[in-house]
């Protein structure tokens, strides 16, 4: 039988704007999440502030989940996730299985919005050229990002807050050897962002950014990138890091200064490696259940794309965010619109049977 409610699988800042979207124009909502709670990375790794201004993100997210859970159309399910699909466009049937208890429910929906979000690239899993797991004071940008929440940076090292810290970036971005040839997006702007917010709280502290190429598209060039030079005195070094080895209780960082043509030695207190995106296990897993084409890094395919960015390969199912591909929250949430208007749209216009 066929069905008017929108499934949405993922309760990060793309699901949750899909949510409060396809209700505020009327339709039901049935929005899963396999965590016990709303708000997806942002939560999860307690960001401090949205790039690029810095304002607080925290309760920001609150917001957004709170417009959310308040809403009469909508209805959340939290500690759980999607086990199996069945039926046809406009009347599926989800089997959707409790994280904690594997007790198995079903939920009819006549469309579907996947916005299972991302995971951070891990820098220990095919080299260990930067010691993130050899070296305590090897971080990642997630890392600083909760250390910035509390208003604190040390080093986790000795506890003390670090004199020289350096951002490495394109970790696990850009890098044929490893296949993911794309770049992350967000990551120059997040470096720049949290270099800001480190020299605020340590004003005494020297920042470097290590880039192969500054990216900052739209005005993040403006917001962030010159502010952090010419406001914050952070230093950006075009260049190629090689490796981080110990040298008595500092790290060094050595690597080829590609402007001036020679290597560089630099002892820092912190490193922080501004690791890129990859699809989430969630994303993965979620692609396969439902049996919607994943591009070769195994990103949900948008088969539309460039001017239809939320349509997959499969009629009824939608996707938005990072779950097909590197995205900001701008993005994140605008897609995730998008993906909300598309799904209500083919609700309300397909046929309708006349009753026998």
């Amino acid at each position: 039988m066929s069905s008017d409610k929108v499934a949405v699988i993922g309760g990060g800042p793309g699901g949750l704007r899909a949510a409060q979207c396809v209700a505020e124009i009327g339709g039901e909502v049935v929005l899963v999440e396999q965590r016990d709670f709303l708000g997806g990375t942002p939560v999860a790794e307690n960001y401090a502030g949205l790039t690029p201004r810095g304002e607080p993100a925290q309760p920001q997210i609150r917001a957004m989940i709170d417009t959310v859970t308040a809403h009469r159309l909508v209805e959340v399910r939290l500690g759980t996730e999607l086990a199996g699909l069945a039926g046809e466009p406009g009347a599926f049937t989800l089997t959707l299985r409790g994280t904690q208890t594997a007790e198995a429910q079903t939920v009819e929906c006549g469309a579907i919005i996947i916005a299972t979000g991302f995971g951070h690239f891990d820098p220990g899993r095919s080299t260990q050229m930067y010691g993130y797991f050899e070296f305590p004071d090897v971080i990642t940008q997630a890392d600083l990002e909760m250390m910035l929440s509390e208003h604190k940076v040390l080093c986790p090292s000795d506890g003390q807050p670090p004199e020289r810290v350096c951002f490495i970036q394109c970790v696990g971005s850009r890098d044929r050897q490893i296949g993911n040839e794309y770049c992350s997006k967000v990551c120059c702007g997040v470096a720049s962002k949290e270099a800001i917010e480190v020299r605020q709280l340590l004003p005494d502290s020297k920042v470097f950014i290590f880039y192969i190429d500054m990216r900052m598209y739209g005005y993040w060039e403006n917001e962030i990138y010159w502010p952090a030079q010419e406001q914050h005195h952070v230093q950006y070094v075009k260049g190629l890091i090689t490796e981080v080895l110990p040298k008595g209780d500092r790290l060094l960082v050595r690597g080829e200064d590609t402007t001036m043509g020679r290597p560089m030695e630099l002892l820092m207190d912190l490193v922080v490696l501004s690791v890129g995106m990859e699809p989430s296990p969630g994303t993965r897993e979620v692609a396969r259940l439902l049996g919607v084409k994943q591009n070769k890094y195994g990103f949900i395919d948008a088969v539309g794309a460039p001017l239809d960015p939320v349509s997959t390969d499969r009629e009824g199912i939608f996707v938005c965010g990072a779950a097909f591909g590197p995205a900001d929250l701008e993005d994140t949430v605008s897609s995730a619109a998008g993906a909300a208007i598309r799904a209500v749209g083919y609700l309300r216009s397909r046929p309708v049977t006349a009753a026998n």
